[in-house]
């Protein structure tokens, strides 16, 4: 990674969301690489290392439950921010997989930038 650039990745479906968090993301100096699914995520995972994972919880094929759950059996040290408009069930389930984060939607982003800042201390 160059000069130390921290990589993140967004798991996220929904397009808009998705580009607005990347967006952000790179503004505030990070290299940031997006997946739109969870299976794309996974894939992504194995094939880079990343500093952080930011997912949402409800995805098609693979969702952010089933990324939490990878992450943390395979990668434990890579800290992950789960985000979701599902509620406290989602959010239960989140906690329950270890989510070093989760974010409710909608979420302030400056929330966003603190939780990412924390936890790539």
């Amino acid at each position: 990674m160059g000069q130390n650039k921290k990589r993140i990745l967004i798991i996220e479906d929904d397009e808009q969301v998705r580009r607005m968090l990347e967006d952000y993301l790179a503004y505030l100096g990070y290299e940031v690489v997006t997946a739109s699914d969870g299976l794309e995520g996974l894939k992504e995972i194995k094939a880079r290392d990343h500093n952080l994972v930011v997912t949402d919880i409800t995805m098609p094929y693979v969702s952010g439950i089933g990324i939490i759950t990878v992450l943390k059996q395979n990668y434990p040290d890579i800290p992950v921010i789960a985000i979701t408009g599902y509620g406290y069930h989602a959010e239960e389930l989140a906690n329950e997989k270890k989510a070093d984060r989760i974010l409710p939607k909608p979420f302030e982003i400056k929330d966003l930038k603190k939780s990412i800042e924390d936890l790539l201390v």
